[in-house]
């Protein structure tokens, strides 16, 4: 009961970083390239290789369903990713949005 549990709990927290770790690399691939620099925040190349690695080490990481952990030496790495992908999610991302049109319909007044 107790091992299920644990494994369970394992499971959902290395998902999220998987997650977290995919969002943020699609983001940042979406991004231009001008507003990384434009912020100071490196570059696009820089994070979109930090946060490709991120989200491979996430992903084998994280435990197959059943028991298996054939990710088990990743597991501080998958931490790391983790890392590196909430500093682009609440640092970088908030700064280069600034230089991302928007995307939608026209205005909203009526």
């Amino acid at each position: 009961m107790v091992g299920w549990l644990q494994y369970t709990l394992f499971f959902v927290f290395y998902l999220a970083i998987f997650v977290a770790s995919a969002w943020a690399l699609v983001d940042a691939l979406l991004r231009p390239a001008r507003a990384f620099v434009a912020e100071g925040k490196k570059t696009k190349v820089f994070w979109g290789t930090v946060l490709g690695i991120a989200t491979a080490a996430a992903f084998i990481a994280t435990p197959f369903p059943g028991g298996i952990a054939v990710g088990a030496p990743f597991g501080l790495l998958a931490l790391a990713s983790g890392v590196a992908a909430l500093v682009y999610l609440f640092d970088v991302r908030p700064a280069v949005s600034r230089h991302t049109r928007r995307r939608g319909g026209g205005s909203s007044r009526w």
